[in-house]
């Protein structure tokens, strides 16, 4: 039973009009009145309804995006995809930036769905499962297991590990070491290392966090490359893998010839702008249809099972191996 206005008053303790200037932010109102009310809200999961008198029912036509980091690059042209995706099937966007901050994920997903948007696509995991169950627009994720409710959508994270540990054994390599980022246990990223750890079980995996400075990030890899000396590295992105090899030339460590390096995502800028680097392709323009379909489909009513969205990966060949 979706809540109304007069359940928030009666929860808070206030009267209508009350929860009315707290949501319309009118008038004074003190900051523990102001609370009890967003207390309320929460916990009954009341969607102040901010377009409803303009559309008079109809769809928003609105889909929002909400992301970790939008200037990352993978993430950029991810978001570049579906926009062009949705803007065709006649929707428009929201892009949400929510930089591994909860509270402004939380802030976000309230925000689109008082805009009342036809759907959201996730690709950020800050909050936890009663957080999204709680959303009543449909949701996609993208390479993120928000909800055992919610559909995921990635590459095929696990071949793509094993792709990168079989590339670099052929070659030969002894010493062989992968440099993942944050720990991704509870996303299909994680299945990366699973991938690379059932062909090189021996192999050492080292976490360089994804929250590190480019300065520290570069000091923890120079120290991997001084002290470890490893004669190749599977990188879980390919930023660090070009972070790797930046480091790599100015300690005078050949490559290929030394140490071979392969990075994980193979976006347009890295095909075109550094094909130096051997890469592992997610195939971007798939995962975007793919998403944007089933999306579509959950806000037609269509029933949509929640997971098997892996999408194949490809070796993109540069000179790093």
């Amino acid at each position: 039973m979706v809540a109304k206005l007069t359940d928030v008053a009666k929860l808070a303790g206030v009267s209508p009009t009350t929860v009315s200037r707290v949501i319309n932010k009118k008038g004074y109102l003190s900051e523990k009145t102001i609370q009890k009310v967003n207390d309320a809200m929460r916990e009954l999961g009341y969607k102040p309804n901010n377009l409803a008198r303009s559309l008079q029912g109809k769809s928003a036509k609105l889909i929002g995006l909400i992301f970790p980091k939008i200037s990352h690059v993978f993430y950029a042209e991810l978001i570049d995809k579906l926009e062009h995706e949705l803007f065709k099937k006649g929707y428009k966007t929201i892009i949400c930036n929510s930089e591994h901050d909860s509270e402004k994920e939380r802030e976000y997903i309230e925000m689109l769905e008082a805009n009342q948007v036809d759907g959201i696509i996730s690709g950020s995991h800050n909050l936890g499962i009663e957080d999204y169950n709680r959303v009543t627009a449909p949701i996609i994720a993208f390479d993120r297991n928000l909800s055992p409710e919610i559909p995921v959508v990635s590459s095929d994270n696990y071949a793509g590990g094993v792709l990168a540990a079989e590339t670099l054994a052929k070659t030969g390599a002894k010493k062989i070491i992968m440099l993942t980022g944050n720990d991704n246990s509870n996303s299909p990223t994680g299945l990366r290392h699973a991938g690379f750890a059932s062909v090189l079980p021996e192999a050492q995996i080292i976490n360089v966090s994804s929250d590190y400075s480019p300065i520290r990030k570069e000091m923890e890899i120079k120290s991997i490359l001084t002290q470890q000396k490893p004669d190749a590295i599977f990188a879980s992105d390919d930023l660090t893998a070009i972070l790797v090899m930046k480091i790599a030339d100015e300690l005078g460590i050949a490559i290929p010839e030394d140490l071979k390096i392969i990075g994980y995502d193979g976006t347009y800028f890295i095909e075109n702008y550094f094909p130096r680097l051997t890469t592992i392709k997610q195939p971007l323009q798939e995962i975007a249809r793919l998403t944007v379909d089933l999306l579509l489909q959950k806000i037609e009513g269509k029933d949509v099972k929640t997971t098997g969205y892996f999408l194949p990966v490809s070796v993109l060949p540069g000179k790093s191996v």
